[in-house]
């Protein structure tokens, strides 16, 4: 199996396909396999890089506390080993958070940037905040990976035609480690970059699910602030947009990568 070492920790990676390079960065809980429709779709024309990020899929674990900034230059480093800088960046959720850490703090390493329903300030501001994150941290102490998947699956994926998708979605979920799951999700609730967005210049598409957990004005609020954003937005779509519509959201990618020059 391939490896990175980084900082001590064996990450695991895969790449498929010839190009310019195109890499993938999953969300929380999650791992590269759920990438596994863009890779399909691209690799005919782009160096597809997933990487499973510090305590995710077949990475190791290595020891905590997570941050943001240590995926992002883990990311960063991975790129630059593997001679794939600069690279088109696409990241969906916590991986859009990392997409934007890396554009922000190295942006010579991004060359185009797709940030796949997420936000740009994850900070707790309000008790309602506190309160969502204790309920959801507690119910991974308290049930367990699989159980909590298997709440997270039936709002994720809520059609009945989906029942595949929510049984693959709790068989890999309930893989995770959960010591592993609990800092990753600290370092989300720790992290903003949105004093940063002006100084992104990276070409930047904030791709939005209409019934994504943030709503789509939360999207054009980040675009505005950005010297070189767009907002697209998929409609009949949740949380998980690149799994439950893969065509609708390639074709979205496709559009705003058209030129493989560029």
């Amino acid at each position: 199996m391939p490896y990175v070492c980084i900082d001590e920790t064996r990450l695991y990676w895969s790449e498929c396909g010839d190009g310019p390079p195109l890499v993938l960065v999953h969300g929380l809980g999650s791992s590269g396999r759920d990438w596994a429709a863009q890779v399909e779709r691209f690799a005919d024309r782009y160096r597809v890089l997933r990487i499973d990020l510090r305590g995710h899929g077949r990475s190791e674990r290595a020891q905590g506390p997570y941050s943001i900034a240590q995926f992002a230059r883990d990311v960063a480093v991975f790129l630059r080993r593997k001679e794939a800088a600069p690279a088109h960046v696409m990241g969906l959720s916590m991986g859009g958070m990392v997409a934007l850490e890396l554009a922000a703090g190295a942006p010579a390493l991004v060359r185009r940037l797709v940030v796949v329903n997420s936000v740009a300030d994850m900070r707790l501001r309000s008790w309602h905040d506190v309160w969502v994150y204790a309920s959801r941290r507690l119910a991974v102490q308290a049930l367990g990976m699989r159980r909590v998947g298997r709440l997270l699956a039936r709002k994720l994926f809520v059609k009945p035609e989906q029942d595949e998708l929510r049984r693959t979605f709790v068989r890999r979920w309930a893989q995770n480690d959960k010591q592993a799951y609990l800092w990753a999700m600290d370092a989300i609730m720790r992290w903003s970059v949105a004093d940063r967005l002006g100084r992104i210049p990276t070409p930047t598409l904030l791709v939005s699910s209409d019934e994504d957990y943030t709503p789509v004005r939360a999207k054009r609020r980040m675009a505005a602030r950005m010297p070189n954003a767009e907002v697209a937005v998929v409609e009949e779509a949740r949380h998980a947009l690149p799994v439950e519509r893969p065509a609708a959201f390639n074709a979205t990618v496709e559009a705003f990568l058209p030129d493989l020059s560029s």
